[in-house]
């Protein structure tokens, strides 16, 4: 997906800054589609200047002015339009999984580390999406429905790895690693070593 739909969906809810933009993609559309602030402005002048947005500088005292982007009937055709589109699901791309793959030849304690620290992430981005959703529960709009339906996928997602990230360290204790075939001791210099 280009990041332009993302910026779009953002400003269809109602005119934005940039930094309301931003703002909007760390508390929102982010869970789903990351994108740096830079990207997010950059962007903005892309759609404003191919007609998807117009923008409007406030004057404020006391500090920069402010420039607010509004979605044009044309960013909302866009916008209709990309949405026919099929989407194709996303593939996976995680270094953590390509360590596991090589386990043989990495540090098993630091793979340990990794997954504790992939255990708490998974937990705390379960609890925002969580959070978030029980918001929308007393939500009657289409949009709360929209936004509850992405937050059940984000829940379900974190709360998968959470159960795995569990198993897997339980699976790759010192105890139950000692027990597989052709595990080099412990104590050898070599860095597959279940330490």
């Amino acid at each position: 997906m280009s990041i332009k739909f993302a910026i779009l969906v953002a400003l269809s809810e109602n005119p934005k800054s940039g930094y309301d933009v931003a703002k909007h993609f760390d508390q929102s559309v982010g869970f789903f589609w990351h994108a740096r602030h830079s990207q997010v402005y950059r962007e903005l002048g892309k759609l404003r200047d191919n007609g998807l947005a117009v923008s409007e500088e406030i004057e404020q005292s006391g500090k920069p002015n402010r420039i607010v982007f509004t979605i044009t009937d044309s960013g909302r055709e866009a916008l209709l339009k990309w949405s026919r589109e099929p989407t194709e699901p996303m593939e996976i791309k995680d270094d953590f999984l390509v360590q596991l793959y090589g386990i043989e030849n990495i540090d098993i304690q630091g793979l340990r580390a990794n997954l504790t620290l992939r255990l708490e992430s998974h937990g705390d981005r379960h609890a925002q999406y969580a959070a978030k959703h029980q918001a929308l529960e007393n939500g009657g709009t289409l949009a709360d429905l929209g936004h509850q339906l992405a937050l059940e996928v984000g829940m379900r997602w974190e709360r998968e790895w959470e159960d795995w990230c569990t198993i897997a360290l339980e699976r790759l204790s010192a105890k139950a690693i000692s027990k597989l075939a052709n595990v080099v001791p412990i104590g050898s210099k070599t860095r597959g070593n279940a330490a």
